[in-house]
Protein backbone atom coordinates (compact mmCIF):
# COMPACT_ATOMS: atom_id res chain seq x y z
CA UNK A 1 0.00 0.00 0.00
CA UNK A 2 2.84 2.14 0.83
CA UNK A 3 3.61 1.77 -3.00
CA UNK A 4 0.56 3.01 -4.25
CA UNK A 5 0.49 5.65 -2.25
CA UNK A 6 3.76 6.86 -3.74
CA UNK A 7 3.13 6.16 -6.90
CA UNK A 8 0.04 8.50 -6.35
CA UNK A 9 1.33 11.46 -4.79
CA UNK A 10 4.38 11.22 -7.77
CA UNK A 11 1.62 11.00 -10.64
CA UNK A 12 -0.47 14.04 -9.47
CA UNK A 13 1.46 16.21 -11.29
CA UNK A 14 -0.41 15.17 -14.31
CA UNK A 15 -3.52 14.64 -13.47
CA UNK A 16 -5.70 15.81 -10.35
CA UNK A 17 -9.37 14.01 -11.85
CA UNK A 18 -10.82 11.78 -14.54
CA UNK A 19 -13.76 12.84 -16.72
CA UNK A 20 -16.29 9.52 -16.65
CA UNK A 21 -18.25 8.54 -19.64
CA UNK A 22 -21.05 10.76 -20.34
CA UNK A 23 -24.26 9.14 -21.74
CA UNK A 24 -26.05 12.01 -22.97
CA UNK A 25 -25.83 15.93 -22.21
CA UNK A 26 -29.95 15.79 -23.15
CA UNK A 27 -31.19 16.08 -19.05
CA UNK A 28 -33.93 13.71 -19.80
CA UNK A 29 -31.83 11.11 -21.27
CA UNK A 30 -29.59 11.18 -18.12
CA UNK A 31 -32.68 10.66 -15.65
CA UNK A 32 -33.19 8.05 -17.58
CA UNK A 33 -29.68 7.03 -17.26
CA UNK A 34 -30.19 7.24 -13.27
CA UNK A 35 -33.45 5.53 -13.62
CA UNK A 36 -31.92 2.49 -15.02
CA UNK A 37 -28.77 2.08 -13.00
CA UNK A 38 -31.05 2.67 -9.72
CA UNK A 39 -33.11 -0.16 -10.95
CA UNK A 40 -30.59 -2.29 -11.87
CA UNK A 41 -28.67 -1.75 -8.23
CA UNK A 42 -31.78 -1.53 -6.25
CA UNK A 43 -32.96 -5.27 -7.73
CA UNK A 44 -29.05 -6.47 -7.14
CA UNK A 45 -29.17 -5.61 -3.56
CA UNK A 46 -32.27 -6.36 -3.10
CA UNK A 47 -31.38 -10.51 -4.63
CA UNK A 48 -28.01 -10.97 -2.86
CA UNK A 49 -29.59 -9.50 0.60
CA UNK A 50 -32.12 -11.92 0.42
CA UNK A 51 -29.37 -14.72 -0.40
CA UNK A 52 -27.31 -13.93 2.37
CA UNK A 53 -30.37 -14.00 4.78
CA UNK A 54 -31.44 -17.37 4.16
CA UNK A 55 -28.37 -18.54 4.31
CA UNK A 56 -27.71 -16.97 7.62
CA UNK A 57 -31.05 -17.31 9.05
CA UNK A 58 -31.78 -20.98 7.90
CA UNK A 59 -30.27 -23.96 9.50
CA UNK A 60 -30.76 -26.30 7.00
CA UNK A 61 -28.65 -23.99 4.37
CA UNK A 62 -25.35 -24.00 6.85
CA UNK A 63 -23.40 -26.30 4.81
CA UNK A 64 -19.95 -25.77 2.83
CA UNK A 65 -21.77 -25.10 -0.47
CA UNK A 66 -23.91 -22.24 1.03
CA UNK A 67 -21.18 -20.71 2.62
CA UNK A 68 -19.68 -19.97 -0.45
CA UNK A 69 -22.96 -18.96 -1.53
CA UNK A 70 -23.45 -16.27 0.93
CA UNK A 71 -19.33 -15.35 0.44
CA UNK A 72 -20.22 -14.98 -3.66
CA UNK A 73 -23.15 -12.55 -2.80
CA UNK A 74 -21.23 -10.43 -0.56
CA UNK A 75 -18.68 -10.35 -3.60
CA UNK A 76 -21.47 -9.66 -6.25
CA UNK A 77 -22.45 -6.59 -3.13
CA UNK A 78 -19.04 -5.14 -3.37
CA UNK A 79 -18.52 -4.80 -7.27
CA UNK A 80 -21.78 -2.80 -8.02
CA UNK A 81 -21.60 -0.93 -5.00
CA UNK A 82 -17.52 0.19 -6.10
CA UNK A 83 -19.13 2.01 -9.68
CA UNK A 84 -22.76 1.87 -10.29
CA UNK A 85 -23.64 4.49 -7.80
CA UNK A 86 -20.81 7.09 -8.68
CA UNK A 87 -22.05 6.53 -12.22
CA UNK A 88 -25.85 7.19 -10.59
CA UNK A 89 -24.68 10.52 -8.94
CA UNK A 90 -22.76 11.66 -11.77
CA UNK A 91 -25.95 11.45 -14.03
CA UNK A 92 -28.13 13.29 -11.08
CA UNK A 93 -26.31 16.29 -10.47
CA UNK A 94 -24.75 16.39 -14.40
CA UNK A 95 -20.98 15.89 -13.86
CA UNK A 96 -18.34 13.65 -14.98
CA UNK A 97 -15.94 14.06 -12.42
CA UNK A 98 -14.01 11.68 -10.07
CA UNK A 99 -11.08 12.59 -8.25
CA UNK A 100 -7.86 11.04 -8.90
CA UNK A 101 -7.79 9.48 -5.32
CA UNK A 102 -11.97 8.22 -6.17
CA UNK A 103 -10.53 6.42 -9.31
CA UNK A 104 -7.66 4.52 -7.49
CA UNK A 105 -9.96 3.28 -4.88
CA UNK A 106 -12.56 2.35 -7.89
CA UNK A 107 -9.34 0.33 -9.60
CA UNK A 108 -8.39 -1.40 -6.45
CA UNK A 109 -11.77 -2.11 -5.20
CA UNK A 110 -13.06 -3.22 -8.03
CA UNK A 111 -10.68 -5.82 -9.38
CA UNK A 112 -10.31 -7.33 -5.46
CA UNK A 113 -13.79 -7.80 -5.49
CA UNK A 114 -13.65 -9.29 -9.22
CA UNK A 115 -10.47 -11.47 -8.44
CA UNK A 116 -12.57 -12.92 -5.78
CA UNK A 117 -15.41 -13.57 -7.23
CA UNK A 118 -13.51 -15.78 -10.17
CA UNK A 119 -11.45 -17.51 -7.53
CA UNK A 120 -14.58 -18.27 -5.68
CA UNK A 121 -16.53 -19.57 -8.54
CA UNK A 122 -13.28 -21.99 -9.19
CA UNK A 123 -13.50 -23.26 -5.56
CA UNK A 124 -17.31 -23.72 -6.20
CA UNK A 125 -16.48 -25.89 -9.00
CA UNK A 126 -14.24 -27.91 -7.36
CA UNK A 127 -17.36 -28.25 -4.03
CA UNK A 128 -19.45 -29.43 -6.93
CA UNK A 129 -16.66 -31.48 -7.99
CA UNK A 130 -16.34 -33.56 -4.33
CA UNK A 131 -19.68 -33.38 -3.74
CA UNK A 132 -20.58 -35.05 -6.86
CA UNK A 133 -17.78 -37.25 -8.11
CA UNK A 134 -16.49 -38.22 -4.11
CA UNK A 135 -19.31 -37.74 -2.12
CA UNK A 136 -17.85 -40.36 0.69
CA UNK A 137 -15.23 -37.71 0.75
CA UNK A 138 -16.74 -34.74 0.90
CA UNK A 139 -17.50 -33.98 4.42
CA UNK A 140 -13.90 -34.80 5.34
CA UNK A 141 -12.30 -32.70 2.24
CA UNK A 142 -14.67 -29.50 2.93
CA UNK A 143 -14.96 -29.24 6.21
CA UNK A 144 -15.83 -25.69 7.96
CA UNK A 145 -12.12 -25.01 8.63
CA UNK A 146 -11.00 -25.96 5.20
CA UNK A 147 -14.25 -24.02 3.97
CA UNK A 148 -12.85 -21.01 6.10
CA UNK A 149 -9.01 -21.51 5.23
CA UNK A 150 -10.04 -21.52 1.67
CA UNK A 151 -12.27 -18.26 2.06
CA UNK A 152 -9.78 -16.58 3.60
CA UNK A 153 -6.78 -17.08 1.28
CA UNK A 154 -9.45 -16.20 -1.23
CA UNK A 155 -9.31 -12.60 0.01
CA UNK A 156 -5.89 -12.26 1.07
CA UNK A 157 -5.31 -13.42 -2.50
CA UNK A 158 -7.72 -10.82 -4.52
CA UNK A 159 -6.75 -8.10 -2.38
CA UNK A 160 -2.98 -8.69 -3.45
CA UNK A 161 -4.21 -9.05 -7.01
CA UNK A 162 -6.17 -5.69 -6.88
CA UNK A 163 -2.98 -3.87 -5.24
CA UNK A 164 -0.61 -5.04 -7.88
CA UNK A 165 -2.75 -4.03 -10.39
CA UNK A 166 -3.73 -0.91 -9.38
CA UNK A 167 0.35 -0.13 -8.80
CA UNK A 168 0.47 -1.08 -12.57
CA UNK A 169 -2.14 0.89 -13.52
CA UNK A 170 -1.00 3.59 -11.72
CA UNK A 171 3.16 3.90 -12.41
CA UNK A 172 2.18 5.18 -15.88
CA UNK A 173 1.54 9.02 -16.82
CA UNK A 174 -1.24 9.86 -18.18
CA UNK A 175 -1.87 12.36 -21.48
CA UNK A 176 -5.38 13.07 -20.96
CA UNK A 177 -8.30 12.41 -18.12
CA UNK A 178 -10.53 11.14 -20.24
CA UNK A 179 -12.29 8.01 -19.48
CA UNK A 180 -14.47 6.33 -21.81
CA UNK A 181 -16.24 4.48 -19.66
CA UNK A 182 -18.53 4.68 -16.87
CA UNK A 183 -16.34 3.56 -14.39
CA UNK A 184 -12.43 3.48 -14.11
CA UNK A 185 -11.90 0.38 -16.13
CA UNK A 186 -8.34 -0.25 -16.64
CA UNK A 187 -8.37 -0.81 -20.46
CA UNK A 188 -9.28 2.75 -20.76
CA UNK A 189 -7.21 3.81 -17.71
CA UNK A 190 -4.13 2.17 -20.14
CA UNK A 191 -5.18 3.49 -23.07
CA UNK A 192 -4.39 7.21 -21.84
CA UNK A 193 -0.76 6.53 -21.28
CA UNK A 194 2.03 8.52 -22.31
CA UNK A 195 4.32 5.69 -22.60
CA UNK A 196 2.40 2.37 -22.79
CA UNK A 197 2.50 -0.16 -20.60
CA UNK A 198 4.36 -0.61 -17.17
CA UNK A 199 7.09 -2.91 -16.32
CA UNK A 200 4.77 -4.18 -13.39
CA UNK A 201 1.70 -3.44 -15.46
CA UNK A 202 2.33 -6.07 -18.06
CA UNK A 203 3.45 -8.65 -15.53
CA UNK A 204 0.23 -8.78 -13.91
CA UNK A 205 -1.65 -9.08 -17.20
CA UNK A 206 0.82 -11.75 -18.06
CA UNK A 207 0.13 -13.26 -14.70
CA UNK A 208 -3.16 -12.89 -14.57
CA UNK A 209 -3.79 -14.41 -18.48
CA UNK A 210 -2.19 -17.36 -17.11
CA UNK A 211 -3.93 -17.57 -14.16
CA UNK A 212 -7.44 -17.29 -15.53
CA UNK A 213 -6.54 -19.75 -18.62
CA UNK A 214 -5.96 -22.47 -15.20
CA UNK A 215 -8.75 -21.38 -13.70
CA UNK A 216 -11.19 -21.83 -16.58
CA UNK A 217 -9.68 -25.34 -17.71
CA UNK A 218 -9.97 -26.28 -14.30
CA UNK A 219 -13.65 -25.39 -13.78
CA UNK A 220 -14.68 -27.26 -17.21
CA UNK A 221 -12.45 -29.92 -15.77
CA UNK A 222 -14.52 -30.15 -13.23
CA UNK A 223 -17.70 -29.80 -14.82
CA UNK A 224 -16.93 -32.58 -17.39
CA UNK A 225 -15.97 -35.39 -14.93
CA UNK A 226 -19.26 -33.99 -12.73
CA UNK A 227 -21.77 -34.34 -15.95
CA UNK A 228 -20.01 -38.08 -16.56
CA UNK A 229 -20.84 -38.91 -13.15
CA UNK A 230 -24.61 -37.34 -12.99
CA UNK A 231 -25.36 -39.54 -16.32
CA UNK A 232 -24.11 -42.64 -14.00
CA UNK A 233 -27.14 -41.34 -11.36
CA UNK A 234 -30.61 -42.13 -10.84
CA UNK A 235 -32.53 -39.96 -12.43
CA UNK A 236 -34.43 -38.04 -9.62
CA UNK A 237 -30.90 -37.80 -8.14
CA UNK A 238 -29.19 -36.23 -10.99
CA UNK A 239 -31.59 -34.06 -12.20
CA UNK A 240 -31.16 -32.65 -8.81
CA UNK A 241 -27.03 -32.47 -9.16
CA UNK A 242 -27.78 -30.55 -12.70
CA UNK A 243 -29.74 -28.25 -10.96
CA UNK A 244 -26.96 -26.87 -8.52
CA UNK A 245 -24.12 -27.76 -10.89
CA UNK A 246 -26.12 -25.69 -14.36
CA UNK A 247 -26.90 -22.09 -12.58
CA UNK A 248 -22.70 -22.26 -11.15
CA UNK A 249 -21.99 -23.16 -15.28
CA UNK A 250 -23.98 -20.54 -16.47
CA UNK A 251 -22.61 -17.38 -14.71
CA UNK A 252 -18.90 -18.38 -15.19
CA UNK A 253 -19.37 -18.30 -18.40
CA UNK A 254 -20.93 -15.17 -18.40
CA UNK A 255 -18.79 -13.53 -16.23
CA UNK A 256 -15.63 -14.97 -18.01
CA UNK A 257 -16.82 -14.63 -21.81
CA UNK A 258 -17.89 -11.14 -21.14
CA UNK A 259 -14.76 -10.34 -19.21
CA UNK A 260 -12.24 -11.60 -21.17
CA UNK A 261 -13.92 -9.00 -24.77
CA UNK A 262 -13.79 -6.54 -22.15
CA UNK A 263 -10.13 -6.38 -21.20
CA UNK A 264 -8.59 -8.29 -24.46
CA UNK A 265 -10.22 -6.29 -27.25
CA UNK A 266 -8.48 -3.31 -28.51
CA UNK A 267 -10.07 -0.40 -27.11
CA UNK A 268 -11.73 3.06 -29.37
CA UNK A 269 -10.42 5.98 -29.17
CA UNK A 270 -14.08 7.41 -28.92
CA UNK A 271 -17.05 6.55 -26.60
CA UNK A 272 -18.26 3.37 -27.90
CA UNK A 273 -21.56 1.97 -26.94
CA UNK A 274 -20.48 -1.64 -27.54
CA UNK A 275 -17.81 -1.20 -25.53
CA UNK A 276 -20.08 -0.02 -22.95
CA UNK A 277 -22.65 -3.09 -23.10
CA UNK A 278 -19.91 -5.08 -22.68
CA UNK A 279 -18.89 -3.59 -19.36
CA UNK A 280 -22.22 -3.59 -17.78
CA UNK A 281 -22.59 -7.68 -19.40
CA UNK A 282 -19.70 -8.43 -17.11
CA UNK A 283 -19.54 -6.17 -14.21
CA UNK A 284 -23.27 -5.86 -13.53
CA UNK A 285 -25.45 -7.90 -14.99
CA UNK A 286 -23.51 -11.17 -13.49
CA UNK A 287 -24.44 -9.79 -9.45
CA UNK A 288 -28.22 -9.50 -10.99
CA UNK A 289 -28.44 -13.01 -12.14
CA UNK A 290 -26.20 -15.03 -9.23
CA UNK A 291 -29.15 -14.63 -7.02
CA UNK A 292 -32.11 -14.84 -9.26
CA UNK A 293 -30.68 -17.97 -10.78
CA UNK A 294 -29.73 -19.76 -7.60
CA UNK A 295 -33.26 -18.80 -6.25
CA UNK A 296 -34.85 -20.37 -9.43
CA UNK A 297 -33.26 -23.33 -9.26
CA UNK A 298 -32.68 -24.31 -5.92
CA UNK A 299 -35.35 -25.71 -3.80
CA UNK A 300 -33.81 -25.13 -0.43
CA UNK A 301 -33.52 -21.37 -0.61
CA UNK A 302 -36.89 -21.03 -2.34
CA UNK A 303 -38.70 -23.19 0.27
CA UNK A 304 -37.13 -21.06 2.78
CA UNK A 305 -38.14 -17.64 0.88
CA UNK A 306 -41.90 -19.22 0.62
CA UNK A 307 -42.14 -20.01 3.85
CA UNK A 308 -40.99 -16.67 5.23
CA UNK A 309 -43.31 -14.83 2.60
CA UNK A 310 -46.45 -16.74 4.31
CA UNK A 311 -44.82 -16.20 8.30
CA UNK A 312 -45.00 -11.89 7.45
CA UNK A 313 -48.53 -12.62 6.08
CA UNK A 314 -49.75 -14.18 9.02
CA UNK A 315 -48.02 -11.81 11.44
CA UNK A 316 -49.61 -9.00 9.69
CA UNK A 317 -53.00 -10.03 9.45
CA UNK A 318 -53.12 -11.45 12.94
CA UNK A 319 -51.68 -8.05 14.06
Amino acid sequence: MKLIHKLIMDNQTTVAYFLLLEFSKKWHLQMLHFFLFFVLYLSIIIANLLIISAVAIDNRLHSPMYWFLINLALQDLGIVSVIVPKSMINSLIDTRHISYFGCVAQVFLFVSFAASDFSLLTVMAYDRYVAICNPLHYEMVMNWKACTEIIILVWIISLLYGTLHTTGTFSILFCSNVVNQFFCEIPQLLKLSCSGFSLIEFGVIVVSIIVGLGCFTFIITSYVMIFKAVLKIPSEQGRKAFSTCIPHLIIVSLFISTGSVAYLKPTSDSPSDIDTVITVLYSVIPPLMNPIIYTMRNREIKVYLVLERKTNFTNRWHN
